[in-house]
C-alpha cells in the first residue's frame, strides 16, 4: 500500500504503467464472497447469542467485503484502465483479463480500439478565393491516455445542458470524437485555403486540390498530428474524400470547364487538319497529279479546313469546268 501511494505522489505529465498491487479477480472474488457470507453467518450467530462484540464482526466482515467487491476490473484487448489515487494520476492499467486493485483508486475506462470519422463537407475559400466543399475521412485512435483525461477539458466538449461526461467509456470517447471532430474540421480549413481547387485557377504549375491528392492529404495528416497530439490521439489515416464547387459557382465553374474542353479539343482538331492538308499538298506535288498555283492553293487549303474542322457533314459541289477558268 505504501508503494502505490508513492507512486501515485509522482508527477508526470505522459502515460505510465500502473505498477501498485493487482490481483487475480477469481481468487479475490472467491475471498470476497467468503468474507460477506462469513459476515453475515457472524452476525447471525452474534445475534442469537445476544454479544454485540459478535455482531459487529460480522457487520464490519460484510462491509469489508462490500467494499473489496469495488475493486474488480475487466478489460478487453485494446481497453484500458486510467487509475488515480485521490485525484493523482496514479497509471494506465491495460491487461486483459479479469482482476483486483484497491478499491479506493479511482477507475475511468478508455477505448485504444481505431475509430473512423466521415466529416460532412464543410464550405472554404480556396488560395484564390474560390467557394469550395471539401469533405474528409479520418482513421484515429488513442496514444497516450493520460493527455486524454487530464490534458483536454472533455467537460467542455460535452452536449446536453448540464456539460457533464461521465466516467463510462462511452461518454468519454464521445467527448473526445468530438474535440477530434472541431480540430479537423480547423486542419481542413486551414490546409484548404493553401491551395488553388484546379489547374486553371494555379500559377507556375503550383499543386491542386484535384491534381495533388497525395501531396494534400500528406498536408492534412499532419496538419491533423499536430492539433490532435495534445489529446495524446494518433492519426492513423486522413484523406480528402469530396471535394467541388459551392453551389452558387458550381454552374458558372461547370461552364469554365465546359469551354476549356472545347477549345482544348479545337486545338487538336486544328492541328490535325493542318496536318492532313500540309499531307495532301506534298503528296499532290510528289506524285504530280496536279499542277497547282497560289490561289488555288489558298482555296483547296481553305475547303479542306471547312470540311475537317467543321461540327457538320460537308456538302459536296461537283465543279465540271476546267482549272484554267
Amino acid at each position: 500500500m505504501e508503494n502505490e501511494i508513492n507512486n501515485s505522489v509522482t508527477t508526470q505529465r505522459g502515460e505510465r504503467t500502473f505498477t501498485g498491487t493487482v490481483l487475480n479477480g477469481f481468487l479475490m472474488l472467491f475471498v470476497v464472497i467468503a468474507m460477506m457470507v462469513g459476515g453475515i453467518a457472524v452476525g447471525a450467530w452474534g445475534i442469537w447469542l445476544s454479544n454485540g462484540w459478535v455482531v459487529t464482526l460480522g457487520i464490519v466482515s460484510l462491509l469489508v467485503g462490500i467494499i473489496c467487491a469495488c475493486g474488480f476490473l475487466m478489460l478487453e484487448p485494446n481497453e484500458a484502465r486510467v487509475l488515480t489515487w485521490f485525484g493523482k494520476y496514479s497509471g494506465t492499467f491495460t491487461e486483459t483479463g479479469f482482476y483486483w486493485v484497491n478499491p479506493f483508486y479511482g477507475s475511468k475506462k478508455l477505448s485504444l480500439r481505431a475509430r473512423n470519422l466521415d466529416a460532412e463537407p464543410i464550405k472554404v475559400n480556396d488560395k484564390v478565393g474560390n467557394p469550395v466543399m471539401i469533405g474528409l475521412v479520418l482513421v484515429w485512435k488513442l496514444k497516450d491516455t493520460y493527455k486524454a483525461l487530464f490534458e483536454v477539458d472533455s467537460q467542455t466538449m460535452a452536449s446536453g445542458s448540464q456539460g457533464q461526461v461521465g466516467a463510462d467509456v462511452r461518454s468519454i470517447m464521445n467527448a473526445l470524437e468530438r474535440f477530434v471532430r472541431v480540430q479537423s474540421d480547423a486542419a481542413l480549413r486551414q490546409v484548404a485555403g493553401q491551395y488553388a481547387y484546379d489547374d486553371e485557377d494555379s500559377k507556375n504549375n503550383e499543386p491542386t486540390l484535384r491534381s495533388s491528392a497525395d501531396e494534400i492529404n500528406m498536408q492534412l495528416e499532419q496538419k491533423l498530428e499536430e492539433r490532435l497530439s495534445l489529446a495524446g490521439i494518433e492519426v492513423v489515416e486522413a484523406r480528402i474524400n469530396y471535394l467541388a464547387y459551392a453551389p452558387e459557382i458550381a454552374a458558372v465553374m461547370l461552364r469554365r470547364q465546359q469551354a476549356s474542353a472545347i477549345i482544348t479539343a479545337r486545338e487538336k482538331i486544328v492541328e490535325g487538319a493542318v496536318s492532313m492538308v500540309k499531307m495532301a499538298l506534298d503528296k499532290l506535288s510528289q506524285e504530280q497529279i496536279v499542277e497547282l498555283d497560289d490561289d488555288k492553293k489558298a482555296a483547296m487549303v481553305a475547303n479542306l479546313l471547312v470540311v475537317l474542322c467543321g461540327d457538320e457533314n460537308a456538302q459536296p459541289v461537283v465543279n465540271t469546268g476546267t482549272l484554267n477558268h
